[in-house]
Formats: structure tokens, C-alpha cells, sequence
């Protein structure tokens, strides 16, 4: 301020200086008028340039000047700097809050009092199939037209949510999107979009298991009340009783083994995976399949071909019971539902990236495509009257499926109706090492037994 004071009366004095100079006291009054005149226009000029530098409003182009309007410019710079950095900041956390919500499993749309879409994520887009660019500013009415939406929409009661299906919904792999409003603002709507597939076809594995182990355990139960009202009123003789018992006998073993296939199932479920201290020759789990196969075609009759081959000397770091189980129940299947005369071959191969495949081939019936990706499901059968015939509850693959996951291997099926199927389990390399000499030397003491019995048994025959 004292600048600009003495910068006029400098002025003034050298406008009167100038015109005393060249009019003499006369000049001297108009000397003053015109430095006064002189010092305003550059004030003036000053003035303008901080003017267009405001607004311009940018903080790197501020003129350089002294004085009043030198320090009214860097006053305005620095708040135009402390502004831009304010602005920055938010800028940075706005882009964070809506990467947040893209990155969200959950749809998120808002919508203005009206219902038009101000902004979507990409979540909500798919889940609604809607376009979140050229869709913007649509009523949201006209895009979502499910009949059970509209009538939530226009009820204005968001307590709960509504699910529809989504037009991405195919018969193949259907999709159900759950709805919920939250009004918020001035007469504003939050819009949340959840797949619920998941959840639904939970639901219905559920339902559909619940009924399914009913419907397993209520049919022996009735062929057993039966028998026993027959044992109660009837006088039998002793043939007809020993028949009679023999066949509640036969049901009381099914629901016993359906029991122990849901128990086993039930704790493979619950119970932590199994780790790498415990290691097992893999001739001890073909020595144990062959039994169980072999014993299983005599007790059918079946006369079948049994080939089973030599198990490479490595063992496998697991549950032993655990693998014992998903082993046994593919030899068992192939037993059972290999016609008698069949052929059934089990093969080991040590792949060339040290993983090693376990595959149980036969020659029964097959089994169409569509039924492939539904095999592994609990009580899903292909042909239940067959099934009824070989005594399967129907838990076998789902526990081969479970097993194998929890050992990190994989489950391949392969079938061709008319001519046979191939079941194919890969283990991986990291739970497999060479079998050392001392477990090498118990596997054979266990397998030379079996291998006794069975050349006695077919020179006997």
C-alpha cells in the first residue's frame, strides 16, 4: 500500500516537474492531471492483467508484478494452487470409489428421482443387460421389464428384494439376479444387483437331496415292514422264512451301505485336507482294488474279463481310506455294470510329466453324452431300474469326485454307448515320489498272498 502511494505522488510530482518545465506555472496543474491520468491507466493496466488472469483461473500463469496488485496475485495464487490440489485429491478419491464399485461383486445403479440411470457398474450391466454408456440417462422401467420388477418398483416398498432372471439366462446355465432398492437424497434410489445362481441351485441340491435319500431309505424300509407283517401274520414254512429273511437281510446291507456312503461323504465334506506326512505304495492300492474287484464278479457271477495291471513303483502322499475308496468304487462300477463275459481292464501309466494315471476301462453298456457332466451328482443315476438291479446307492461318484479334488487330482470320463466307458483319474506329480526299498519289500509281502489265491483258484478250475 505504501508503494502505491508514493508510486502516485511520484507521478504527480513529476507531471507538475514536466509542466512547470515547459509552460511554467501555468503547465504545472496540467503536469498533475496528466500524471494522475498516467499512473490510473497503469493501475488500469495492471488491474486488466490480473483480471484476464483470473479468469483464465490458472495458477502457473499468474503475471509477475509488485505492489497491491502483486500481492493480490500471489494471494490468489496460492489459493487457486491449494484449490487445484483440493480438487486433485478428490478427483483421485472419486476414481478410487468407483473402481472400488466396478471391482464389486454386486451390481451397483444409481438412479435420479425420476428413475434414470445416472451411473452403473459393470457388474450390474451384465446382471441386467443393460449398456452402462449408451444406456445412461434411460428410464430404468424401460430396460428391466420383468413383471415381478415393475411391480416391486412401483409397490415403493424396498424392505426386501425381488429376483428375476436375467436375460443372459440361457436353458443350459441359468441365471437368477436378486434386486434391492435403498431410496436415499432427494427422492434418489440406490440400486443393488446380486447373482444369486449359486445360492438357487444350492437350494435345489438340497431339496433334491433331502428327497432322494427319502426316496433311497423309504423303499427297503417298506419292502422290510412288508416282510415283517408277512413273518407276523402268516404261518410260513421254514424255506419260505429262510427266503424271506435273506431278503430283508438284502435291504437292511442296502440302506446300511447308503448310510456309510452319506457318513463318508458327510466327512470328507467337514474335515480338513489331507496333507503329505502319510505316504502309501501304489501296489498296495492296485493290490487292494484287484481284491475288491475280483471278489465283487464272484459274488455277481458274472464271469467276467478282469485284466489289472501292474502299479508303477512310486508312492502317493494322502488319505489311504480316502483314496482306497474313490479306487475301489470305479473297479466296483465297472464290475457292476459290466454285462457277464465283459471285459474290464485297469491300467496304470506314468505320464511324461511325472503325473500318474489310474484308468478302469470296460465294455458295458455306455453311457449317453447328455448324462457325462451330471455323473459326479449325488444319487444321479442315467438308468434307475439298472441301478436297482446292481445294488448301487448312487453316492459312488460323488465320493470319487470329492477324493479326488481333496487330492488335488482330476476326474476324466469318457464313454461311448454300445461299446464301453473309461474312467480316469490323473494324479499330480508333487503328491507322488519313487517308492523306497522298505515299503517296496511291504507291498510285495501284501500283494504275494492275493497273487497265491488266485493262481490256486484258477488251476483249481
Amino acid at each position: 500500500m505504501l508503494w502505491r502511494i508514493t508510486s502516485f505522488l511520484i507521478c504527480l510530482a513529476t507531471g507538475a516537474g514536466v509542466g512547470t518545465w515547459i509552460a511554467g506555472k501555468d503547465g504545472a496543474l496540467a503536469g498533475v492531471v496528466l500524471g494522475s491520468m498516467f499512473w490510473f491507466a497503469i493501475d488500469l493496466w495492471r488491474g486488466v492483467r490480473v483480471l484476464g488472469w483470473l479468469r483464465a483461473a490458472s495458477a502457473p500463469a499468474a503475471p509477475e508484478m509488485s505492489g497491491l496488485w502483486g500481492e493480490v496475485v500471489d494471494r490468489t495464487r496460492r489459493q487457486l494452487r491449494t484449490r487445484d490440489q483440493q480438487l486433485g485429491e478428490s478427483v483421485r478419491r472419486l476414481q478410487d470409489f468407483l473402481a472400488a464399485i466396478q471391482a464389486s461383486p454386486n451390481g451397483v445403479v444409481l438412479l435420479d428421482a425420476t428413475g434414470h440411470i445416472e451411473w452403473c457398474n459393470q457388474t450390474a450391466a451384465h446382471h441386467l443387460s443393460i449398456d452402462p454408456q449408451r444406456d445412461l440417462m434411460q428410464l430404468i422401467g424401460n430396460l428391466v421389464r420383468d413383471p415381478d420388477f415393475a411391480a416391486y418398483y412401483a409397490m415403493k416398498d424396498y424392505k426386501q428384494d425381488v429376483v428375476i432372471e436375467s436375460r443372459n439366462s440361457t436353458p443350459g446355465r441359468p441365471m437368477k439376479v436378486a434386486v434391492h432398492l435403498h431410496p436415499y437424497g432427494e427422492g434418489r434410489k440406490l440400486l443393488l444387483t446380486r447373482d444369486i445362481t449359486g445360492v438357487e441351485q444350492a437350494e435345489v441340491m438340497r431339496r433334491d437331496f433331502v428327497a432322494n435319500v427319502s426316496h433311497e431309505i423309504r423303499t427297503p424300509l417298506t419292502v422290510l415292514t412288508g416282510f415283517v407283517e408277512t413273518l407276523q401274520s402268516l404261518p410260513l414254512s421254514a424255506d419260505e422264512q429262510s427266503r424271506y429273511l435273506a431278503l430283508m437281510a438284502q435291504q437292511a446291507h442296502r440302506m446300511q451301505t447308503l448310510v456309510s456312503d452319506l457318513l463318508t461323504l458327510s466327512r470328507l465334506e467337514g474335515s480338513p485336507l489331507p496333507g503329505g506326512a502319510e505316504w502309501t505304495p501304489l501296489a498296495l492300492l492296485a493290490a487292494q482294488c484287484e481284491q475288491e474287484g475280483r471278489a465283487l464278479s464272484d459274488v455277481l457271477g458274472k464271469a467276467q474279463q478282469l485284466h489289472f495291471g501292474t502299479a508303477p513303483p512310486f508312492e502317493i502322499a494322502g488319505s489311504v481310506s480316502e483314496l482306497l475308496s474313490a479306487l475301489t468304487n470305479l473297479v466296483s462300477n465297472a464290475v457292476r455294470y459290466t454285462p457277464a463275459g465283459g471285459a474290464i481292464n485297469v491300467e496304470w501309466t506314468v505320464l511324461p510329466d511325472n503325473r500318474i494315471e489310474f484308468c478302469v476301462r470296460d465294455t458295458g453298456p455306455g453311457i449317453a453324452p447328455q448324462h457325462l457332466p451330471r455323473l459326479t451328482e449325488r444319487f444321479y443315476r442315467v438308468d434307475r431300474s439298472r441301478s436297482r438291479e446292481t445294488g448301487g446307492t448312487g453316492l459312488g461318484l460323488a465320493i470319487v469326485k470329492h477324493v479326488v479334488q481333496r487330492h488335488g487330482a482330476e476326474l476324466h470320463i469318457d464313454s461311448v454307448v454300445g461299446t464301453g466307458s473309461a474312467f480316469t483319474i490323473v494324479f499330480p506329480a508333487v503328491r507322488l515320489r519313487p517308492a523306497t526299498v522298505e515299503s517296496r519289500t511291504a507291498a510285495l509281502a501284501a500283494v504275494r498272498p492275493m497273487e497265491a489265491g488266485r493262481v490256486e483258484k484258477e488251476s483249481s478250475e
